[in-house]
């Protein structure tokens, strides 16, 4: 069939509308686009200069929500969301529970084109399918995020070992880290967010938002401890998430390692650090990186979304796929609240 979307030729230039005829092999799933989520990831490729497996020019986007139209029958007609990372799920790493790292996982948007277009093609397996009825004013574009942006600190969640009653110190709350600190409150944790944005400080779903730059070098780690032991809480062993994706980010929250603490890396830069490794040693602690997140994992987490433990309703803003270059700009400027979704026209 003929399909439509929008590709990126170059770094730094605008998008493209084009057309591509796509047919699903074995295996494979035609996918309707209900909506795609523009993520910092899109960005590094449009704008930075990050490379894509699969060279330009290329449809971006993996957060990919939608409605299966052919390929695998099985799922014909189901309404799914779509893994970010699809692994193979039959390699030597996939079987030893490392899929995450498998050679033969496929990143919609990267390893071939994507989701800002009307139809894409992905592998069938680890497809999640959504069978629940949806929440009032809650449309299948909306779950296009749970595909990264919540199921990635879903999986760096799971990763962590947090517990009830433990303190998640979240470093960048956009995006990803606006997710993390939902589901870090969602499991029972004390959550404590760091952000330079008024805006992002007073709608977080933390216990405690604070503007780091009020708390200088140590000072910051101080403050924090403080704000733990004044809830109650145990001012060591902490769980980091580090979302800002950006240097000044990565230094904090590796500065902020405590005794026992462990440290996500969830976001991602292409700046180079310079860090005191040994403080991991000093202190006993961990740092885990985290890519994307296993399928078997999303069922789980659509449930707690849909039942309401996650708001997806107010942290995303529906656009239509036409005015993709303007909202590429909109958020690489940081120029945007809500988590942006761009829904294919009619």
């Amino acid at each position: 069939m003929q399909a439509w979307g929008y590709e990126v030729h170059h770094v730094g230039e605008a998008p493209r509308r084009t057309t591509r005829e796509l047919t699903a092999g074995p295996g494979e799933a035609l996918v309707q686009v209900a909506g795609c989520g523009v993520c910092h990831t899109d960005l590094g490729f449009s704008y930075e200069g990050v490379p894509t497996r699969k060279p330009l020019p290329l449809i971006l986007g993996h957060e990919i929500s939608g409605v299966v139209v052919g390929g695998d029958p099985a799922w014909v007609g189901r309404r799914v969301v779509v893994p970010a990372v699809i692994p193979c799920g039959v390699c030597s790493r996939c079987l030893a529970g490392r899929c995450m790292t498998c050679k033969r996982q496929v990143m919609p948007g990267n390893d071939r084109d994507g989701g800002f277009a009307s139809h894409c093609v992905v592998p069938s397996r680890g497809l999640c399918e959504v069978t629940q009825d949806l929440p009032e004013g809650l449309e299948l574009a909306h779950l296009a995020v749970i595909a990264d942006a919540v199921s990635t600190p879903y999986s760096a969640m799971k990763k962590s070992g947090l517990q009830r009653g433990q303190v998640a110190v979240v470093v960048g709350l956009g995006g990803v880290g606006g997710y993390a600190a939902q589901l870090a409150r969602a499991a029972g944790a004390f959550v404590i967010g760091l952000d330079i944005d008024p805006a992002k400080l007073r709608t977080s779903a933390c216990h405690v938002a604070v503007d780091p730059r009020k708390h200088p070098g140590r000072a910051l780690r101080k403050h924090l401890q403080g704000l733990a032991r004044e809830g109650g809480f145990d001012p060591d062993a902490w769980v980091l998430f580090e979302c800002s994706g950006s240097a000044s980010g990565q230094r904090a929250a590796f500065d902020l390692l405590v005794h026992g603490a462990t440290l996500l890396v969830v976001g991602f830069t292409l700046a180079r650090l310079e860090i005191q490794l040994s403080r991991l040693m000093a202190f006993d602690a961990r740092a885990i990186g985290t890519w994307g997140c296993p399928p078997e994992l999303y069922p789980e987490l659509l449930a707690i979304v849909l039942a309401g433990g996650i708001d997806l309703l107010t942290h995303t803003r529906l656009r239509p796929l036409h005015e993709i270059d303007q909202v590429f700009a909109a958020v690489h400027h940081h120029a945007c609240a809500a988590r942006q979704v761009l829904v294919p026209e009619a």
